[in-house]
């Protein structure tokens, strides 16, 4: 019973977070960032690049920017019209800029960024934990299939797999888990 308890409480945060990373939207830069239709249709007319840039640092004093491009100008996002706050960028998969991105992740489908970061970040430990929890909770049952105490061909093969694709995904979550958790010591992104 108490296998059973601690399965399902994992089991659960693992799905309740994983929920989570997968259906929280990302969230967009307000809307002082982006561009009156004025100086929209300014900045589009002009074609010169550093009267653009001048523009661009003209409407950016009044916001709260301090990164800027490799040649010193304002961060402006072409797709989306707007000035780009520090830490955001533009997800060419959900066609939007994304607040504090860190990546687009395949496996939840969605933008890790500032609106769900800590829920990802929680999937993956819990997930961590789940695996192990599983590998640990099978060894004994693994121990046993090599010193031939398990009678049932059967269950011998979903020891077997059970207990390395736990292990396999607990070894490549550790990396990837360890690797946000220096991330996040370091106040940094992947990008």
């Amino acid at each position: 019973v108490a296998y059973l308890v601690v399965f399902h409480i994992l089991f659960v945060l693992f799905v309740w977070t994983y929920w989570k990373s997968v259906f929280t939207l990302p969230i967009q830069p307000g809307k002082k960032f982006h561009m009156s239709y004025a100086d929209q249709e300014r900045y589009e007319n002009e074609e010169r690049p550093e009267v653009q840039r001048q523009i661009l640092a003209e409407i950016a004093r009044k916001l709260p920017v301090y990164t800027r491009t490799g040649n010193g100008g304002i961060r402006f996002c072409d797709r989306c019209q707007l000035i780009k706050p520090d830490r955001c960028h533009h997800c060419s998969v959900c066609a939007m800029c994304v607040l504090k991105m860190d990546h687009h992740c395949p496996w939840v489908n969605n933008c890790i960024g500032f609106s769900n970061y800590k829920f990802f970040l929680l999937f993956l430990a819990y997930s961590l934990l789940y695996c192990l929890y599983i590998a640990a909770t099978v060894f004994k049952y693994f121990i046993k299939y090599w010193t031939g105490e398990l009678t049932n061909g059967r269950s011998k093969f979903h020891i077997l797999f059970l207990l390395f694709v736990a292990i396999m995904f607990f070894v490549s979550l550790m990396f990837l888990f360890g690797y946000h958790c220096w991330l996040v010591s370091r106040n940094r992104s992947t990008l």
